[in-house]
């Protein structure tokens, strides 16, 4: 049976690009970095490829072989990891602790950590000292709003739960329906994911009387206090205040929605604002963080690393590896990929002229919470939250049905989990 996943893999890996296939028939007088990075819009490749160029022209030794496998990401991902042929640089997309840690070579030794955002010390950071990763960029994921809508109807950007239901209600009573004041693109169940995963923290990590952060950890928390955020998004969708098309609607009519003043508030952020711009400059798009939830509680952002770049520990180029970064890490090149990604950089010394600066300003006292499943959940829990989204909203599955199967796929996947840590040991 070993020997079957063994040969198994190694034809996956033939065929994969980038492998050690790729490796070996390349220009012998160079060295091949092979790069696998998630970033998914055309400007940021863009911009990480002209970088990429700008290297090779300094290091004439060495080649960048750049890859989005996109949706597929991860699944390549985990087959390389469990044939210990990991790509010379990766990005761990929000797991450079928990899942890429035991794979990462240690960064600490370099000049940019000195200037590392204390607010991703938690996520790139051991208690030893071990840096993961080098953050490209930094999320802070909130609410992406139309500023011209709440202009019109005279509503504030909603601090609390509560306020952002009575936003919405006032926005589709004043426009008469003809401005969705929720929009999900539901096609892709990550945006569902996005929503449960989001609000999960307001509801169960912020607030002191309602903190189940023990619970999550040590796999007895109690799934129907769950059922809030699933009552939350039935009741959006029974009063029309999220778009009727929730399920079948996809992340690239967006832009050209809200370019239209047809949308009031959606879970995208990124590169929303900018993309929008350039399509109709009169529209313009902010950004808020997570609306609390409990009373009394405050708002927040929910962030940790986006896009990061993690050096293979078991490469034969480390060194390149780590020039790649420190070249990257350079504040003039930080800056041109923050701006690209319209998000944060990733180092204190970096000022980048983002879409959204203004408001991260505005918002600058605004604590950071990191996502809710990658440290309360077992792996493969983010598809899970997608799932039960697109069925509730389907009217499969009932809020309490919700519940009830998230705490089953919880505890399947957590046992998962931990026999395969044992089975690793």
């Amino acid at each position: 049976m070993k020997l079957t996943f063994v040969l198994f893999l190694s034809l996956i890996l033939l065929v994969l690009p980038g492998c050690s296939a790729e490796k070996s028939s390349a220009n012998p007088a160079k060295k091949t970095l092979t790069i696998y990075s998630t970033m998914s819009t055309d400007s940021e490749r863009a911009t990480f490829r002209k970088l990429a160029e700008a290297f090779e022209k300094e290091h004439r030794d060495i080649r960048v072989s750049l890859h989005f496998p996109g949706n597929d990401y991860e699944n390549m991902m985990r087959v390389r990891m469990a044939a210990n042929d990991l790509p010379d640089l990766f990005d761990t997309h929000g797991w450079g602790k928990i899942r890429y840690g035991e794979y990462t070579a240690d960064l600490r030794d370099m000049e940019w950590t000195q200037n590392l955002d204390p607010n991703l010390n938690s996520i790139l950071k051991s208690k030893s000292g071990k840096v993961y990763a080098y953050p490209i960029n930094q999320a802070k994921d909130g609410l992406a709003y139309n500023r011209n809508m709440l202009d019109r109807y005279g509503i504030n950007p909603p601090e609390t739960m509560d306020d952002f239901i009575k936003a919405l209600r006032t926005i589709k009573e004043k426009s008469k329906g003809s401005i969705v004041p929720f929009w999900l693109a539901g096609y892709d169940k990550s945006s569902f994911a996005q929503y449960y995963d989001q609000f999960a923290t307001p509801l169960l990590i912020t607030d002191p009387a309602h903190n189940e952060k023990k619970q999550l950890i040590n796999g007895t928390f109690q799934w129907s206090k769950f059922t809030h955020l699933s009552d939350i998004l039935k009741q959006m969708q029974k009063e029309k205040l999220i778009n009727i098309d929730a399920v079948t609607a996809k992340k690239s009519q967006l832009i050209e929605l809200m370019a239209q003043n047809k949308i009031a508030f959606t879970m995208q952020g990124g590169t929303l604002g900018q993309d929008v711009a350039q399509i109709n400059p009169n529209v313009k798009v902010g950004i808020i963080p997570t609306p609390a939830i409990h009373a009394g509680d405050d708002p927040i952002w929910i962030g940790g690393e986006r896009y990061t770049l993690a050096a293979w520990k078991d490469s034969p180029h480390v060194k390149e590896a780590k020039e790649f970064i420190a070249f990257m890490a350079r504040p003039t090149n930080a800056k041109q990929m923050a701006e690209a990604t319209s998000l944060p950089a990733g180092l204190t010394n970096v000022n980048a002229d983002i879409f959204y600066a203004n408001d991260y300003e505005h918002y600058q006292d605004v604590k950071v919470e990191p996502y809710f499943d990658r440290l309360y959940l077992p792996n493969g829990m983010w598809d899970v939250l997608g799932t039960v989204g697109q069925e509730l909203a389907a009217d499969i599955l009932t809020p309490q049905e919700i519940s009830k199967k998230l705490g089953r796929e919880y505890k399947r996947l957590r046992e998962q989990s931990q026999t395969q840590g044992a089975e690793e040991q």
